[in-house]
């Protein structure tokens, strides 16, 4: 994946620029938080430190491992035949396809492959992905079936860390002691004093830029996953609407949907450490799931058994 990863490099320079900002950014942030926010009289003496330390650490390390298998993990890509299949009376128009719906297969042009429900060509990657979602240049990756997971995980993190980092900034400036002569003074010489802020200053942008950034991708992905439709989908499926025409799948329980993304949040028979002991049928989910699915959702390692859906190699009947 790695190889694939430098080829879509070269394919797409914003797609090698971006990835390199969001760990500079990340970087900085973390840079910015242990030495010149945290050392804030503020924060100094709290007992809160080390912990704030710690647990800012933390959320930055899960951000980049969710945004590293975003990157390198395969989002689904539709593999080609082993053989050349004749697609010429397709490319010449001397055959026309049945009026289809969004469960039956299709043939690419592009790719000269079958393809299954749901999947989408991607001009960049220039393959056919399961489920496409969007090519995003911040990981340089398709958003699809198999990564969707990370992207969104990453999202949440990197949301979290920039509340986090101007929470600390704000706690810093309104706290008693920042606000104090004393405190000020702690601080040390005037200059070391400006050299924080401008870096307090600067943080405090990043967070709200970057935070408000990731909150609205956060939510479209959330909001289709519930929906059951990519931004692709929207688009063929307004289509549909507008013409009154047959073709749309049939709603499925909002957290059957979001299990096909993020996985069952159970191991094996006895769940994660003795939990999800409940049924683990399609459409309901007991309680004592709930555990197992927090882990499970959280963490960027992917959960087992998966319930996405399976696809043969070709369909089983004439697309």
């Amino acid at each position: 994946m790695a190889a694939a990863a430098a080829g879509r490099c070269g394919r797409d320079p914003c797609g090698a620029v971006c990835p390199l900002l969001t760990y500079l950014g990340v970087g900085y942030a973390d840079y910015a938080v242990l030495a010149h926010v945290l050392p804030q009289p503020a924060l100094r003496g709290s007992p809160w430190c080390p912990f704030h330390a710690a647990a800012f650490n933390l959320i930055v390390l899960l951000l980049l491992a969710c945004h590293t298998r975003a990157v390198l993990a395969d989002p689904g890509v539709v593999p080609l035949p082993g053989t050349a299949i004749d697609f010429s009376d397709l490319r010449s128009g001397a055959w026309r396809t049945p009026e289809l719906n969004q469960e039956d297969w299709t043939v690419c042009d592009r790719c000269e492959a079958y393809r299954p429900p749901r999947a989408h060509h991607c001009r960049v990657c220039h393959r056919c992905v399961r489920r496409m979602d969007h090519h995003c240049p911040w990981i340089n990756n398709c958003v699809g079936e198999l990564n969707q997971k990370y992207f969104i995980q990453f999202l949440f993190y990197t949301g979290l860390a920039s509340l986090y980092a101007a929470g600390l900034v704000l706690a810093a400036w309104l706290g008693p002691a920042g606000r104090s002569p004393a405190g000020m003074m702690a601080g040390g010489d005037i200059s070391n004093n400006h050299v924080q802020t401008a870096h307090c200053i600067v943080l405090l942008l990043e967070s709200l830029l970057f935070g408000a950034f990731v909150a609205v991708v956060f939510y479209d992905q959330v909001v289709s996953i519930i929906r059951d439709e990519t931004p692709l989908e929207q688009l063929h499926n307004r289509g549909l609407k507008e013409m009154n025409r047959e073709g749309l799948r049939p709603p499925k329980p909002k957290l059957v949907l979001l299990r096909e993304v993020f996985g069952r949040g159970a191991w094996g028979r006895g769940g994660l450490w003795g939990w999800g002991q409940g049924s683990q049928c399609g459409s309901c989910l007991s309680p004592s799931l709930w555990p197992g699915f927090v882990l499970c959702w959280l963490f960027p390692w992917s959960c087992s058994p998966r319930p996405g859906p399976t696809y043969s190699p070709l369909p089983s009947r004439c697309v």
